[in-house]
This record gives structure tokens, sequence and C-alpha cells, in this order.
């Protein structure tokens, strides 16, 4: 009895230009989050070597966290119109 349907997709030229499209775009968003989450580390850590007793902390600056992100999401649609085009629902299909 079989339980679960597999479909291969088989997109025509205009639809894999538009996917890859798409993925290049997610990769950029990816890697540019990743790179804001890295420079509030490196900005905000502090190197221990020794343990005194008074240790100054500086003050932390904004953590990059989900709700920060999702907002500049939405900024990031606004500014570029290609990203537009990309909606983050998993069931809307734009052709």
């Amino acid at each position: 009895m079989r339980v679960a349907y597999q479909y291969k997709l088989r997109p025509n030229k205009q639809q894999i230009e538009f996917l890859e499209n798409w993925l290049d775009w997610l990769r950029d968003q990816y890697n540019c989050r990743l790179n804001e989450r890295f420079n509030w580390y490196e900005q905000n850590r502090i190197s221990i070597n020794y343990c005194p007793l008074i240790c100054h902390v500086p003050q932390l600056k904004d953590n990059p966290d989900y709700y920060s992100k999702k907002k500049d999401l939405i900024n990031t649609k606004e500014l570029f119109s290609e990203y537009k085009s990309i909606s983050f629902r998993s069931n809307s299909w734009s052709w």
C-alpha cells in the first residue's frame, strides 16, 4: 500500500531561470544575515585571558534576533524590486 506520492518537477526554461534567480536572492539574504550575526559577535565579544576581580564589560549592541531580521526582510522587499516576487509562504507560487 502506497501512502505518499512523489512528483518530479519538470519546469520549463522560464521557470528554471526564475528558480535559479530566486535561490540566488535567498542565498544572498542568508549570507547577509549570517554576516550581521558574525559582526555582532565580533563587536561584542570580550577576550578573557585572565580572571580579574573587576572587569569592565562594554554595553552590548542590539542582538540581531528573529524579529529584527523579519523587519529587515520587509525593508528589503520595499527597497529592491526583485525581492517582491519572492513569497515566503510555502504554497504560493507565481509563475
